[in-house]
């Protein structure tokens, strides 16, 4: 993973965050039951919060910091499964997405941890 793939990622991540936040506090709040709504909320509080995170495994990448492309892989990944996955099982009404979710939440936490080895090993 490059500095700028990551800066670029996170950037355009951070604008659907916001968006889908919005999205759902305005347009989606009529449609949906609190348990949807709740579910939506958290697809984007996760995904503004990772956002930032692949901002900082930015500038990290962009020093030459080793281990922080893993970080940011798994900030990807997490993302576009865990977010992804929440959204269109509001949409979609598909509740076996939700299945799918835990595989993002563990590349978060992948993420995380490697973050966390590369910045013990700088």
């Amino acid at each position: 993973m490059t500095a700028r793939f990551a800066a670029t990622f996170a950037a355009l991540s951070a604008a659907i965050a916001v968006a889908a936040g919005a999205f759902g506090a305005h347009a989606l709040r009529a449609r949906l039951t609190e348990q949807d709504l709740a579910t939506w909320e958290t697809a984007a509080r996760y995904q503004i919060y990772h956002a930032l995170a692949l901002l900082f495994v930015s500038r990290m990448l962009a020093r030459g910091i080793e281990g922080t492309s893993l970080a940011g892989w798994g900030f990807v990944v997490g993302t576009v499964v865990f977010s992804g996955s929440l959204y269109l099982l509001v949409l979609l009404d598909q509740r076996w997405l939700g299945a799918v979710t835990p595989i993002g939440g563990v590349a978060f936490i992948a993420g995380w941890l490697a973050l966390a080895v590369a910045m013990a090993r700088h």
